[in-house]
């Protein structure tokens, strides 16, 4: 495989994608122990392709925490719950968002999202489309001697077409195609093999409920809930012969709840439950030497503790609930030892919690703070934002800033720009 030079490109894809599960236990450290760790837990990140599609694409979520399943319908609504689009206020809205990704670590990666929808002349049905386009910087290919191979520029998009309906004056379904493209090496050749862009088609089934004029004493309010299945697809490969690789299937849900206080001000409180709905990496069985062991009959590693990740799509999903491994050592015969509790403790653990709250004056000035939580046997990612937004007319601004709590995070200080323009289909 080529070396790649600048090693802090290498630092940064590994902190998108997750990083290297382990076949060991863990000991147990005091530092872990002291934040709450438990003995014996082990790192185990889910890793799949094309990890840029659960990145979140505009200011608005992002300064919430990056929830968005149930909040009111834009634009962007195409990525976090499509059938939200079946409930949108104005007749059209376009929006252009930006964000510099990792600039801590790579100074020239960034993710650029635009998105618009139209509502059809029945106003129960609306139509959307959507570009993603995720630029991974500049990287220099070498050979195991050091030799420069080349210079290329690695990129990754994925095209949306989504369409929402209403079933009644309160729910509404929708659904997203999605083609994926994720060229990483330019066709360079590995060990002797032609790599490629990996491809992929998915689909989003997603559904949005709303609940309005809502009393609360004597101020008024609405609820609403959301649920998107986003991403179901073909796995993904980046050579003729080699290994296919999940993408990010997730399953998103949460409410929303808004608050009325008066004819001025309102307040949104928005709660959103993540999965991913891929295998999770098994645990390997080890010989006396420590390698692993190859099963026979099927001629792939054997597993000690979880499930072979080498299913198809359906199956990968159904038993993401229940394939996690736990945390597995040895006893002083060799044998495998699975800690009860552990794998459903596991499971749990899987589940990304984003919380936000957002704030609007007159409809016209906007303010939003979040947070979002990942186990740090899972990934660690553990941040607070903030943001803001302006209404005027039919434009608006939004910004949001990420605030990590861990020292020298890659994702620290990570700004979202998005620009908005409405039309009321009045002219």
């Amino acid at each position: 495989m080529p070396s790649i030079i600048r090693t802090s490109l290498q630092t940064a894809v590994a902190l998108v994608i997750g990083a290297p599960f382990s076949v060991l236990a863990q000991p147990c450290d005091p530092q872990f122990q002291a934040a709450g760790q438990q003995c014996g837990d082990q790192l185990n990140t889910i890793t799949t392709a094309v990890p840029f599609l659960m990145i979140s694409v505009d200011s608005r979520a992002g300064g919430m925490g990056d929830a968005g399943v149930a909040v009111s319908p834009d634009a962007n609504s195409i990525h976090w719950n499509p059938s939200k689009l079946a409930f949108a206020e104005n007749d059209g809205e376009f929006s252009m968002s930006y964000s510099p990704w990792l600039r801590n670590l790579v100074p020239d990666m960034s993710l650029a999202y635009l998105a618009g929808y139209k509502r059809l002349g029945n106003k129960r049905s609306t139509v959307g489309a959507s570009l993603r386009y995720f630029n991974l910087g500049s990287i220099l290919f070498t050979d195991v001697n050091g030799s420069t191979i080349r210079d290329f520029k690695p990129a990754e998009f994925a095209v949306d077409l989504a369409f929402a309906q209403q079933f009644g004056d309160n729910f509404s379904g929708g659904v997203a195609i999605r083609y994926i493209n994720s060229n990483l090496t330019g066709g360079i050749s590995v060990q002797g093999a032609n790599s490629k862009a990996g491809q992929s088609v998915a689909a989003d089934v997603s559904f949005f409920y709303q609940k309005k004029e809502m009393q609360l004493g004597d101020r008024e309010g609405s609820f609403a809930l959301g649920l998107n299945i986003s991403n179901v697809g073909a796995r993904m490969s980046y050579t003729d012969a080699g290994t296919q690789d999940f993408i990010p299937i997730n399953l998103r849900l949460g409410p929303a709840f808004t608050l009325d206080m008066d004819e001025y001000n309102s307040l949104t409180f928005a709660f959103d439950v993540n999965k991913l709905l891929v295998p999770t990496p098994p645990v390997y069985l080890l010989d006396e030497d420590g390698a692993v062991v190859i099963d026979p009959a099927t001629d792939r590693p054997a597993v000690a503790s979880g499930r072979d990740p080498n299913v198809g799509v359906a199956t990968g999903i159904f038993g993401s609930f229940s394939d996690a491994p736990g945390n597995v050592s040895y006893d002083d015969n060799g044998n495998v030892v699975v800690e009860a509790g552990s794998p459903l403790r596991e499971e749990l653990r899987e589940v990304n919690l984003s919380g936000g709250l957002e704030y609007w004056y007159a409809k016209q000035f906007a303010f939003r703070t979040g947070y979002f939580y990942e186990h740090y046997t899972k990934g660690n990612r553990k941040y607070f934002t903030l943001g803001a937004g302006l209404r005027y007319n039919i434009f608006s601004l939004d910004l949001s800033y990420l605030i990590a709590n861990a020292q020298r995070s890659p994702l620290a200080n990570t700004l979202r720009f998005t620009l908005g323009f409405r039309f009321d289909g009045k002219g």
